[in-house]
């Protein structure tokens, strides 16, 4: 069954794929010398946001972003299209690091995904945002206490969002004979289609007056001085700025400082064809959730417009060296894998194809959610590390990246989730024996009834840890 349903299955990333031919128009690489207001490295949702936000901010300030190779590319068109509203990776780290500020990075994050929602109308656009909630399921008896606890600690907070359904609720939802119950969250979670999502974002950025030029990877950045032009080298030409963001996401940064504070960890996704009628109506899912059970290395999911099923997550992989290579999305093993778990989930579906398959590097910090800051006299921004969870976190950074240049003292900047930096991950070869430790305790934790070895219990109590 496993053979026969990869047996077609293409190399491609299907979001990417179902763009428009306009969307995929190429752009000009950058060539000569640009003189700009505001100068942005990375054409992803990070740096695409900040264009679209400064540009409403000073309509009138000229804007540069250069892309290293085209909009979309990297994690931006290959995520699952799961746009929370959490800012700090789940409310349970946010209140492991931050719990004085929770309630704020809460409403803060509710603000930012309605923000999101609104765009559409907003700016003309279509990204297919579908605002249906998430069920976060059990599939080991050990699991469903923890679903008590998160309905429990919501209605604490006074957020009757967060509905617990038992066994024959959550299938009732959606048909699995692996789930023993769930949580329906109804407000803090979204759909939309990511390479959409990117693909809009520059559209609305040129229409606005932002250059963007693609295929112009940025070798370097020089500040001389205290007060002169941040300037962006690339091969072919350069930019001149009052002003940068760096939105680089998980590459290296251009900033010796962050060389070490974020790790490359590869996530598995397969795609499947579109679901007949009686092929949905087997599994229900009519309220068109995100799904992702409660594991340490877990499974996330949903279905696509034209009736797919995503199905990703489990393996998250590091490549010695902190490296981001095409080959390292080649790994069989891991596709196999995740076929068997879908049938798994779904045996109702046995027969059903998939037509792509598809990988990428998440950019991982130890603190699980994105830090930011400023360098060179406060003229150059950046934000990375948003470890799986920047769908949504990424306009928020765009936002306090522009607070950060300009200087302003408001409710975003204040926050210590802002303004403290996370520890780095140590170099190779400590980092490499570190993350594959984490990764075989994890996963020695979702089989042994949740129970945290040692060295899981220290990380947690230093604050530390790995997660995709």
């Amino acid at each position: 069954m496993i053979e026969h349903s990869l047996a077609e299955t293409e190399q491609r990333v299907f979001w990417l794929d179902d763009l428009a031919d306009e969307a995929k128009r190429p752009r000009p690489w950058l060539t000569g010398e640009r003189v700009a207001q505001l100068a942005i490295v990375g054409g992803g949702y990070t740096g695409l946001w900040t264009a679209v936000l400064a540009k409403r901010r000073y309509p009138d300030a000229h804007v540069v972003l250069v892309e290293a190779k085209t909009i979309g590319w990297a994690a931006s068109g290959r995520n699952g299209g799961f746009c929370e509203a959490s800012l700090t990776h789940g409310h349970d780290n946010g209140m492991s690091r931050w719990p004085d500020e929770m309630a704020t990075l809460d409403r803060l994050g509710i603000e930012n995904l309605d923000a999101i929602g609104a765009a559409e109308a907003e700016f003309g656009m279509d990204f297919e945002f579908e605002r249906n909630g998430a069920l976060g399921v059990a599939v080991e008896p050990h699991q469903v206490a923890w679903l008590r606890e998160e309905v429990e600690a919501a209605a604490a907070r006074g957020d009757d969002s967060v509905r617990l359904l038992d066994q024959a609720e959550v299938r009732a939802e959606v048909d699995s004979p692996t789930y023993l119950g769930g949580v329906w969250d109804t407000r803090g979670s979204a759909l939309l289609h990511p390479a959409k999502l990117a693909a809009e974002l520059a559209r609305v950025a040129e229409e606005l007056g932002v250059e963007i030029f693609e295929r112009s990877p940025v070798r370097r950045i020089d500040t001389p001085g205290s007060t002169g032009a941040v300037t962006l080298i690339t091969e072919g030409g350069r930019v001149l700025a009052q002003h940068a963001v760096l939105a680089t996401n998980v590459f290296p940064s251009l900033l010796k400082r962050n060389r070490l504070m974020t790790v490359p960890v590869y996530d598995y996704v397969l795609m499947t064809e579109p679901l007949s009628a009686g092929q949905l109506a087997s599994i229900g899912w009519s309220n068109r959730q995100g799904l992702g059970d409660l594991a340490n290395q877990f499974h996330y999911y949903r279905l696509s417009r034209d009736d797919r099923i995503l199905f990703g997550g489990y393996d998250a992989v590091y490549h010695y060296g902190r490296r981001v290579r095409e080959r390292y999305e080649q790994r069989p093993e891991s596709y196999e894998r995740l076929a068997a778990h879908f049938f798994t989930t779904f045996p109702q579906l046995e027969g059903l194809r998939f037509s792509h398959r598809w990988a990428g590097a998440i950019d991982t910090s130890t603190r699980f959610c994105a830090f930011f800051g400023t360098a060179r006299d406060g003229r150059v921004a950046y934000a990375a590390g948003f470890t799986g969870l920047g769908v949504a976190a990424t306009r928020f950074a765009a936002e306090v990246m522009l607070d950060q240049l300009e200087q302003r003292d408001n409710e975003r900047t204040r926050l210590r989730m802002v303004r403290e930096r996370p520890l780095p991950f140590p170099p190779e070869p400590a980092a490499a024996i570190g993350i594959n430790a984490t990764r075989w305790s994890l996963d020695r934790a979702d089989h042994t009834g949740g129970r945290r070895n040692m060295l899981l219990k220290t990380l947690d109590a230093l604050g530390l840890g790995f997660d995709s």
